[in-house]
């Protein structure tokens, strides 16, 4: 593809990225006015959300705050900031933007504290922050960005965990919604460091559950589905290098938005609620039955990484 053809199609793709947004906040809009049936579940609640500023972040940022919740936005992008703030208070919501970076924890630390001098305690955390990171062979990737991927992706988990479960943990109460993407339960050709820091981050989440069960604090994972974000963008651009099949997958998505906000919001607030209080250490995909968790006990091997014996 030409230097013109490529610059043609990341307008379009721009473009479409921007019309889906807009579509999502649309389609939230109503659901600030009437509040629906998790307006009383999580009125006041405070929620943080890393990764608030674009992407699905900022799709559970405005529908946790349609809901009623008290949301502090964490990203590194002081406009994208702005700009979901400004999108929740004109619906009426509540959400205060905190500046940092999800690898240093002393800005982390800074954010979580300016969050509950200005909404209170963190009643529920959703770790959406990430990077798609090098895209093509494992082979002629750049060092640094492999490794920075992991340092967001994993690392920046690790890092808002340490410095918000002490509290929870304290108080005896919380919920921890870690997001999980492409290539965390099998393998993602040309997306190596992505593939490998969301399969880290499973292991993670299903450990941490372990060690939080006696404290009433839930962790789970949650894989939200092909969404239109920056990063079908990224692979719309990286061509041949993302494969046939990405490049594939991700025409589809730009052209139907992919997986509505409406079912990830859904899913997000069950685990964020009191409904999900014996699920914990789960991997749970959008498209999972997972409404009939609600009234039925979770077997310990289901929903999570293992090994197979027989095929």
């Amino acid at each position: 593809m030409g230097g013109s053809q490529t610059a043609a199609l990341c307008t379009r793709v721009g473009k479409a990225r921007l019309f889906w947004e807009a579509a999502v906040a649309l389609r939230l809009g109503p659901i600030f006015s009437n509040g629906g049936t998790a307006l009383q579940e999580f009125q006041n609640k405070g929620v943080l959300i890393t990764g608030a500023g674009r992407g699905i972040g900022k799709r559970l940022a405005l529908g946790f705050a349609a809901a009623g919740a008290r949301v502090g936005l964490l990203a590194r992008s002081k406009a994208e900031l702005d700009l979901t703030k400004l999108e929740i208070e004109h619906n009426g919501g509540t959400a205060v933007h905190l500046r940092a970076d999800v690898r240093d924890v002393e800005s982390l630390r800074s954010a979580v504290d300016r969050m509950r001098a200005h909404c209170g305690d963190i009643h529920i955390l959703i770790c959406a922050a990430a990077m798609q990171g090098p895209i093509g062979s494992f082979l002629e990737a750049p060092n640094r960005q492999w490794v920075e991927t992991i340092e967001t992706n994993l690392v920046g988990v690790s890092n808002t965990c340490s410095v918000v479960l002490p509290e929870m943990v304290r108080v005896r109460r919380g919920k921890v919604i870690v997001l999980s993407g492409g290539g965390g339960t099998k393998p993602r050709p040309g997306f190596s460091a992505y593939a490998a820091s969301k399969a880290g981050l499973i292991r993670f989440v299903e450990t941490l559950s372990e060690e939080l069960r006696d404290h009433n604090v839930q962790i789970n994972c949650m894989s939200p589905g092909g969404t239109y974000t920056h990063m079908t963008d990224e692979i719309l651009r990286a061509g041949d290098k993302a494969g046939w099949k990405e490049h594939e997958d991700a025409m589809r998505i730009r052209i139907t938005g992919g997986v509505a906000a409406e079912r990830q919001i859904g899913l997000a607030q069950f685990l964020a609620s009191e409904r999900s209080n014996h699920v914990s250490g789960k991997l749970i995909h959008v498209e999972d039955d997972w409404k009939r968790l609600e009234n039925s006990n979770v077997h310990p091997e289901i929903f999570t990484l293992r090994r197979l014996l027989k095929v």
